[in-house]
């Protein structure tokens, strides 16, 4: 059975939620994936997302899709990809955005953990999937957990920055309380989407604006 821990806070914080029996449910189902197939993340950083940023320091949600589905790409945060890994198109076009808007020249990591221990929540609402089968694990329960993650920050929280570039991650923020939290909407960075809106949005910007006037520390966003 996957190990499920998420730090003291978000243990805390989500204990109902991983007692209901679709959690459970869901865990016997990885588990199972994970011992007949090629799965990725690495089962120990399934819920790595939380241990880097425990629910006290949530300040920014980035909410992704699902996993890199390529060997080695995946590593527990959305849009990261671990030190020496090469930099999928979507984060490169992130990368691009940053560079864009503070003028700066980025290096040629795709690790974000820098962000995540800055208190940037970097959510997949799918947080497992098969090798090379993009959406292969949607529908088993993770999204109803996610959901559930975004409702204890929308509720228990205020003055929270949710970025969400595409439709899908849109949805998912659809019940946000736009009178306690800032959400920031795109189109999504993929090269598909990115010069339909996500190009030109200045949500990194705009987020440093708006932590700025709240008194909070701006996120150093350079990779």
């Amino acid at each position: 059975m996957i190990e499920v821990e998420l730090g003291a806070s978000w243990g805390m914080k989500l204990e109902e939620e991983l007692n209901k029996s679709y959690f459970k449910q869901l865990c016997e189902k990885i588990s199972l994936e994970y011992l007949n197939k090629r799965v990725y993340p690495a089962a120990s950083d399934i819920f790595r997302s939380f241990h880097l940023t425990p629910f006290e320091e949530v300040r920014v949600v980035i909410v992704g899709q699902d996993p890199y589905h390529g060997e080695g790409e995946a590593n527990g945060l959305a849009f990261s990809v671990s030190e020496g890994v090469k930099v999928p198109p979507s984060l490169r076009n992130i990368k691009k955005e940053i560079a864009n808007e503070f003028g700066v020249e980025l290096s040629n990591s795709g690790d974000l953990t820098h962000w995540a221990e800055q208190g940037v929540l970097l959510l997949n609402a799918t947080l497992t999937v098969e090798a090379d089968r993009a959406g292969s694990h949607q529908g088993l329960g993770w999204e109803e957990f996610t959901d559930a993650v975004i409702d204890i920050i929308n509720r228990e929280s205020s003055g929270v920055v949710f970025l969400l570039w595409g439709s899908y991650a849109q949805r998912k923020g659809r019940f946000i309380d736009r009178e306690k939290h800032l959400v920031l909407s795109s189109a999504h960075p993929s090269p598909l989407a990115a010069y339909r809106g996500f190009f030109g949005n200045n949500h990194f910007s705009a987020t440093n604006e708006y932590l700025r006037g709240a008194n909070q520390r701006e996120i150093d966003w350079t990779v």
